[in-house]
């Protein structure tokens, strides 16, 4: 057993990383790389990197001596080896003499490469223990200066690194950064602004080489500018130290103080660091900055690795290697330009290019981002990376793709190949339409490119890939998940597919043309799948609710199977409307085809509301479906909660709400309402209704109900959504949470149940109008299970809502539940659930909330055991300032928060809906289909106002009330309020809905408290001694409470 776990190869210890090795090595191979940090290793380095030198804790550094020695006297054994034994060695650790030897002859070799025709190898300080580029610089800074001092580097944004003074990196946070950035005009360095920057800010260390800017620097102008304030000059060149080594473009040697680098870019090395200095004193600084300072044991088959590298670069077939990579990198730029795509900083003169993607622009403006375009290409088969170019404001929205051209010139690739390259680059960007995604906060983009354009550029990629031979031997070539083509050939007349995940069902809903939710387990029907490139008819078979085979005809295989994964990646063109977006993704892999005895149904299913390639409404003839209507029922005796007595003990003001009698308040809503911002709230809202959703269907109908996405809930998640009706008017706001995979709790507001219940109903059973645009269709989802969780006829699975609210509430949980309950409930973030047991009882705990309160709870309870955990509750956190709270403290504490009410700022006199209250980013306008999607689009795109929240700008002012008016300073009626209560600290705080030019925060509004329901006198008819009301100035807050 021992000697199998020694000496047992990969393959046979662990078959699933070997060949996850095998899809890496063909991945390498059959795409063409283009990232500038990266390059293939000769095969000689990883076979050095694998030695047994991995085995081995080497702390410290050979004797000093060796530096100076010649690769002869290093590799004398007989005499390294009797000194080692005389005088033992400087490490830490014994059993290392070969060690100092790999580490000796790596420094050596690497001083020779990087000496020039004035500084020779002797005068030369090499370390090569840093494990890579961050702690290698920072290894320069604690040698060299002291936290707080200044470093000036170049901007990241504009081609800097990280490690050169980011703010996110510890460079950024222990010294004083100053940035030089490029010229705006130019794009490239201003040596007399960046000299003139120098001399204000006096750093201690100016720091010069890039991640991203494509230009060599000037090595002797970046000196004479340390010289000139005093500072040491640190060159990191660690994207350009092979074109250094290759001698293809002048060195920082002679000129930096320190130079740093990582060996496994142009360097074509493993990965490592190294850094370089001719001053003998700062050499010893920086040795004991790397170790002991920065870190412990270093990698000693690095050393083997980095000692083979730097003999490899000492070839004249490198250096070939390194001019041909700079001329390549100018033919690809070149092209690029040619072909009208902007390249960013005026072009290249390295290894290294940016695109700037905004070259790229979509039908309504927006640009294509760089992550966009990266993720594209890379389905493509060409491989880039997102980055920031000069313009952009943040890392996080960068619209650059930066390429390199080291990995396919080590492949074999010429500038004729650049050029073909470039061709698909840009033919591919060019078939790409960025676009916004709708009903979005913020420019949030995404992108659609021509399927038949990706097709072709992919099988070109593919021909461009393998006319090279690979790196590393390739034995198999794997389909489907890894690689799908166009011109895939299947054996046989029929081929199949299996097409399975928690999204499928929708997937092959939108997918295809039949009615896929009539489906049940070992069933078939006909149907049809619409392509760009021409139809495929097949057979759609269910092996299990969230498992599927399609078998099509042989020929069309492999337009099947590209079709269909594009689908799922999400980035092709398949509809008019740009921002749909099928569901997905989903797993797709060859299967067996089968071959049904029955069919069940038509290939096409023309009641289904959307599906690719569907008909014009004008081509369908069918009766519409009626509208929905509903009416309060008049006259209903008040329900009294599960809580009411206790409520009554407490001495609670009872008051009518939506059709229950409920507490407003026990105290004073004020004393509430700071409870609950201080300590604890508990809430009865156990009247809220309570539904439930399930079966393979369940997130079917409600993703299709709600204008939310339900599907990308995970399970123990929950989110806020709306039910919209066909015209995008809000029915109700609610809650859903997902208590299992096929299980969804839906939380609708007390005075809307009966209507939501009815509602469900009658789209479930198809017989109410959903789509104006479609008036005959009826939403998918039909076989959903609905339950009335209020319904006595639930028995055991009935359940009510207590909330427990406050910066207090889990310690107050924690009090209640055993320790194993305890931690579900400590890892609960925001908007997740657990089922547990509080005091014994069985409970849903929700970290939801309707305060504004970032630490609160709803507890899904048995009715019957509503009274208990309540008096549990109250028993536990009394001593922690647990208060019970009534309705009107929950008001109170919702406006403060910025929260809607149905009937205020949804809904109601005004009818607001979802844009109006300020609540987009609650919509999924990019998916195909939901109830009210269309109308909500054309109401958004006519939207002229917005609610706002606001605060009285004095204290002690009258309250205000829905309806009242708002009025800009010149006047001009702007609105109206929707909302208002008092807040923690006694201001009057409210929401209000006005023009959204007027919408903007800190701005002054004024408000007529009580024009509501206290109309006035025309000015006219006023005489003297009538009273007028005056406005009262406010100020727009943030739209939510911080």
């Amino acid at each position: 057993m021992t000697d199998h776990l020694v000496r047992g190869s990969l393959s046979d210890l662990d078959p699933e990383v070997a060949r996850l090795i095998q899809f890496e090595t063909e991945r390498q191979f059959r795409k063409l790389i283009l990232i500038p940090s990266e390059s293939t290793a000769p095969a000689a380095v990883r076979e050095s990197l694998s030695s047994v030198f991995q085995n081995l804790y080497a702390e410290g550094y050979p004797d000093e001596d060796t530096r100076w020695m010649t690769e002869p006297e290093i590799l004398d054994y007989s005499n390294r080896l009797s000194y080692y034994r005389r005088y033992a060695d400087p490490r830490y650790y014994k059993g290392v003499e070969y060690a100092d030897v790999v580490e000796s002859l790596a420094r050596r070799r690497c001083a020779e490469v990087f000496a020039t025709e004035k500084v020779s190898a002797d005068q030369i300080y090499v370390n090569v223990q840093a494990l890579s580029g961050a702690p290698a610089n920072n290894a320069v800074y604690h040698a060299l200066i002291e936290p707080g001092d200044v470093i000036l580097g170049m901007n990241l944004l504009h081609g800097g690194h990280l490690t050169h003074g980011s703010s996110v990196n510890r460079s950024g946070k222990l010294y004083k950064v100053s940035h030089y950035n490029v010229d705006p005009q130019t794009e490239k360095i201003d040596y007399d602004k960046l000299e003139a920057l120098a001399k204000e800010v006096q750093p201690k260390v100016i720091i010069c080489g890039y991640s991203s800017y494509p230009w060599i620097p000037d090595w002797a102008r970046f000196r004479a500018i340390a010289d000139a304030v005093g500072a040491y000059l640190l060159a990191d060149v660690s994207h350009i130290a092979g074109l250094i080594a290759g001698k293809a473009i002048p060195s920082p040697v002679g000129y930096a103080h320190v130079i740093t680098f990582t060996t496994h870019k142009t360097l074509c090395g493993p990965r490592g660091a190294c850094i370089l200095t001719t001053d003998s004193s700062l050499a010893k600084k920086i040795d004991k900055a790397v170790f002991p300072g920065e870190q412990g044991g270093p990698h000693v088959h690095v050393f083997a690795a980095l000692a083979t590298t730097f003999k490899i670069a000492k070839t004249k077939e490198f250096q070939k290697l390194q001019e041909q990579i700079i001329k390549n990198c100018a033919a690809l730029t070149h092209r690029l330009q040619e072909r009208g795509l902007r390249i960013s900083f005026s072009g290249s003169d390295s290894h290294l290019g940016n695109i700037d993607c905004k070259t790229i622009v979509g039908p309504d403006g927006t640009t294509l981002s760089g992550d966009i375009a990266a993720r594209i290409l890379d389905i493509a088969g060409i491989v880039l990376n997102r980055n920031t170019i000069p313009g952009d404001a943040s890392a996080f929205s960068a619209s650059g793709v930066r390429f390199g051209t080291t990995w396919l010139t080590q492949r074999g690739f010429v500038e004729t190949e650049m050029v073909a390259i470039a061709n698909l680059i840009t033919e591919l960007l060019r078939a790409t339409t960025p676009y916004l995604l709708c009903a979005q906060v913020g420019k949030k983009t995404h992108a659609k490119v021509d399927f038949e354009t990706l097709m072709n550029v992919s099988m070109r990629v593919r021909e461009l890939a393998d006319s090279k031979p690979a790196m590393d031997p390739t034995t198999v070539r794997h389909g489907l998940p890894h690689y799908v083509y166009l011109d895939d050939e299947y054996e046989g007349e029929q081929a199949a597919f299996e097409l399975s995940g928690e999204k499928v069902r929708s997937y092959l809903i939108d997918l295809l043309t039949s009615d896929v939710e009539a489906l049940e387990r070992g069933e078939s029907q006909p149907t049809l799948m619409h392509t760009s490139m021409g139809d495929v008819s097949g057979v759609l078979t269910c092996l299990d609710p969230n498992t599927f085979v399609l078998t099509v005809p042989a020929e069309k295989a492999g337009l099947a199977a590209s079709w269909m994964n594009s689908i799922s990646d999400g980035y092709i063109c398949y509809d008019p409307d740009i921002c749909h977006q099928i569901p997905g993704p989903v797993r797709i892999l060859p299967a067996k085809p089968i071959t049904p005895s029955q069919l069940i149904g038509d290939p096409i299913c023309i009641v289904k509301p959307y599906f690719v390639g569907m008909p014009k409404p004008e081509e369908v003839q069918k009766p519409a479906l009626p509208e929905f209507t509903w009416q309060e029922p008049e006259d209903r005796p008040l329900k009294r909660t599960p809580l009411y007595e206790v409520h009554q003990a407490l001495g609670a003001k009872i008051v009518p709400f939506a059709g229950w009698e409920m507490p407003v308040w026990y105290s004073s809503i004020l004393e509430e309402h700071k409870a609950v911002r201080t300590a604890a709230g508990l809430f009865d809202v156990t009247h809220m209704g309570v539904f439930q959703a399930e079966g393979p269907n369940a997130s079917v109908f409600l993703d299709a109900v709600c204008a939310n996405d339900i599907l990308t809930l995970e399970l123990g998640e929950s989110l806020y959504t709306h039910f919209l009706d066909p015209q995008a008017n809000v029915i109700d706001d609610l809650l859903i949470y997902r208590r299992a995979p096929e299980t969804y709790l839906v939380v609708v507001n007390a005075a809307n149940e009966a209507k939501d219940w009815a509602w469900l109903n009658a789209v479930r059973e198809g017989k109410v109008l959903v789509d104006p645009d479609r008036p005959w269709v009826r939403a998918p989802g039909r076989k959903v299970i609905l339950r009335n969780l209020k319904d006595p006829k639930e028995g055991a699975d009935m359940r009510a809502d207590i909330a427990l609210q406050g910066p207090k509430s889990r310690e107050i949980l924690l009090k209640l539940v055993e320790p194993a309950d305890a931690r579900q409930i400590l890892r609960l973030n925001r908007n997740q659930l657990c089922e547990v047991k509080v005091g014994g009882i069985n409970v849903i705990v929700s970290r939801t909330g309707y305060t504004g309160e970032k630490m609160a709870f709803e507890l899904f309870v048995h009715p019957d055991q509503a009274v208990a955990l309540w008096n549990a509750l109250m028993q536990a956190g009394e001593p922690l300032g647990l208060k019970p709270c009534g309705l009107g403290a929950r008001d109170s504490l919702r406006t403060e928060a910025g929260l809607p009410l149905y009937g205020h700022e949804m809904g109601g006199e005004l009818n607001l809906g979802v844009g109006e209250a300020g609540f987009l980013i609650f919509v999924k306008m990019n998916t195909t289909w939901f109830i009210g999607r269309s109308a909500f689009r054309e109401r958004e795109r006519n939207r002229t106002g917005v609610v706002v929240r606001f605060r009285f700008n004095e204290k002690n002012v009258r309250m205000a009330h829905l309806g009242d008016l708002v009025v800009d300073d010149k006047g001009k009626v702007i609105g109206k309020v929707t909302s208002c209560a008092i807040d923690q600290d006694g201001w009057l705080t409210g929401q209000a809905f006005i023009d959204l030019k007027a919408a903007k925060e800190g701005n002054t509004i004024y408000i007529y408290q009580s024009t509501s329901d206290k109309p006035q006198k025309p000015l006219a008819e006023l005489t003297i001694g009538d009273r007028v009301i005056l406005p009262t100035a406010a100020t727009i807050l943030p739209r939510f409470m911080k």
